[in-house]
């Protein structure tokens, strides 16, 4: 089997069982929204103040949010062997990986841009004319998210309580991906009213992304494993 088949196949299962589900889906959607309304009840910005702070509160509810995903990656795979059964099939882990990649940013992308028109209308934030940047922004946030995120899940899936290791371990790794989409999303809402421009930190944020995935995809062999 090639490494793109077999990280389809890994894809379509993942894909397949959340459809079925929404075990996550759905908890991660009714998180994010709850912390969005939280923070536009807890205050009532200005038009000028919530497009500085709009990147910051939107990337905090998507982060938190994208931990529910995440921690779910392979602890569906404990009950009855299956992540055995994944170790032994005659697929590369690299495959694993790819596949499972694929499958959060897939769910953390459509999270997102869920999301997003809510926001914008709780934080009366106008978002529609920079819609194709914003997507890219989405775009490298969830590659980058889900990345580093497959990785550490991996890792803590023997751990008990896994679900609190993860973000213990993935939030400081993340730092400078999400500084830079807090960046990135503000420069771009704030268009015209600002002289940073959003390129810079796209370009951080992708550097990130491309990084830790060949990173992830050398190590997941030693990771999964172990």
């Amino acid at each position: 089997m090639t490494f793109w088949g077999a990280s389809l196949i890994i894809l379509r299962k993942d894909l397949r069982v959340e459809f079925r589900t929404k075990e996550v889906f759905n908890s991660s959607v009714v998180f994010a929204l709850l912390v969005i309304v939280t923070f536009s009840m807890a205050f009532e910005p200005t038009s000028q103040q919530a497009r500085e702070f709009s990147g910051g509160l939107l990337w905090i509810a998507f982060a938190f949010a994208a931990m529910l995903a995440l921690s779910r990656t392979f602890a569906r795979e404990v009950p009855n062997d299956c992540l055995q059964g994944l170790q032994m099939a005659p697929i590369s882990p690299a495959a694993v990986y790819m596949g499972k990649l694929f499958s959060n940013i897939f769910f953390l992308g459509l999270l997102q841009v869920l999301l997003l028109p809510l926001f914008a209308v709780f934080y009366n934030v106008r978002i529609w004319e920079e819609i194709p940047r914003l997507l890219l922004i989405v775009l490298l946030g969830s590659w980058g998210l889900a990345s580093i995120g497959t990785t550490f899940a991996a890792l803590t899936t023997s751990i008990r309580l896994r679900e609190m290791m993860l973000p213990v371990l993935l939030f400081p790794v993340e730092i400078p991906l999400i500084l830079s989409l807090v960046e990135a999303t503000t420069a771009v809402l704030l268009a015209g009213d600002t002289i940073v421009s959003p390129e810079i930190w796209l370009r951080i944020a992708f550097g990130f992304d491309v990084i830790f995935t060949l990173l992830s995809l050398y190590l997941f062999e030693y990771i999964l494993e172990g």
